[in-house]
C-alpha cells in the first residue's frame, strides 16, 4: 500500500505564533520536521499542508512539496484531509509540524501498524510516562491503553485511577485514507471541544485508536519554554 506524510502547517498556534517558522539551528522549524520526516523508509511521498503564503514560501526555499489549504480548518487532521483528497494513496501519516525532534523510526512503526493490522483504521504513537511533572503538564496528553494496545481516553489530566498505566501521547496519527475523509466530516464532539484534541472526535465516534509503543523521546514546541528545549537539544547535536 503507498502511504504519504503530510505535515500540517498553521501560522496562527494561539500559545506560539508564528512558531512554525521559528528559527532553529539557522532553519525554520519546519524544515527539521521536513528533513527528518524525509529519513522515513515507508513514506513514498512527503507533503506540507499549510495555510499561509509565508509557510508555503518557506517550505519551496528549501525543497519540500508544498501546498495552500483554508484557514478555516480546526485541526490538524482536517487540513490534512483537504490536501491528500485528489491524492493517490492509501495510507495517511500525520506528522505535526511542530514535532522538530520526530525519528523516522516512528513514521515507519505508524505505517507498519496499518500495514500488518486490516481491521485497524487509525494509529498514533505513545511512550511510557516517567516523569510526575508530566502527569500534571496539561501540555502533556496523557492516554490510557487496553490489552489489546487500543486507547482507552485521552486527556490533558492525569486519570483519576491511579492503578492504570499512563503513557505520554506523541502527537502523530496514520489512516486510512477513506477514513480520515470520514473522520473530517464527522461533528466535532463535547469531549474534543473541551479538551482541545481531536482524536476524541474518534473514540466518542465510537471508532478504535491503535497504539504503536516507542521508547524514543521527542519534544512537542507547543510554548516558548518547549522552544528553547529544541534550540538547545539541536545546539548540542
Amino acid at each position: 500500500m503507498k502511504a504519504i506524510g503530510i505535515i500540517p502547517a498553521r501560522w496562527g498556534s494561539t500559545r506560539l505564533q508564528g512558531k512554525i517558522l521559528a528559527n532553529i539551528a539557522g532553519k525554520p522549524m519546519i524544515q527539521h520536521v521536513w528533513e527528518r520526516a524525509k529519513g522515513s523508509r515507508r513514506l513514498n511521498d512527503l507533503l506540507i499542508a499549510c495555510d499561509d503564503e509565508r509557510i508555503l514560501k518557506a517550505a519551496k526555499t528549501f525543497g519540500a512539496k508544498a501546498v495552500l489549504t483554508s484557514k478555516d480548518h480546526q485541526s490538524g487532521s482536517d487540513r490534512i484531509a483537504e490536501a491528500v483528497k485528489p491524492l493517490e494513496f492509501d495510507i495517511v501519516v500525520n506528522i505535526q509540524g511542530d514535532e522538530p525532534l520526530i525519528a523516522a523510526k516512528i513514521i515507519d512503526d505508524l505505517v507498519d501498524a496499518l500495514n500488518n493490522d486490516a481491521d485497524c483504521q487509525m494509529a498514533t504513537v505513545v511512550k511510557p510516562i516517567v516523569s510526575k511533572a508530566d502527569l500534571s503538564n496539561p501540555n502533556v496528553v496523557k492516554v490510557v491503553v487496553g490489552p489489546d494496545n487500543y486507547a482507552v481516553s485521552f486527556s490533558r489530566q492525569a486519570p483519576k485511577d491511579k492503578g492504570k498505566e499512563v503513557y505520554k501521547h506523541l502527537g502523530i496519527y496514520a489512516y486510512r485514507k477513506n477514513f480520515l475523509l470520514k473522520f473530517s466530516q464527522m461533528p466535532r464532539s463535547k469531549n474534543e471541544e473541551k479538551e482541545k484534541l481531536e482524536q476524541l472526535r474518534a473514540l466518542d465516534g465510537g471508532y478504535k485508536i491503535k497504539t504503536v509503543k516507542t521508547k524514543i523521546e521527542t519534544i512537542g514546541v507547543d510554548t516558548a519554554d518547549d522552544l528553547e528545549k529544541v534550540k538547545a537539544i539541536l545546539a548540542q547535536k
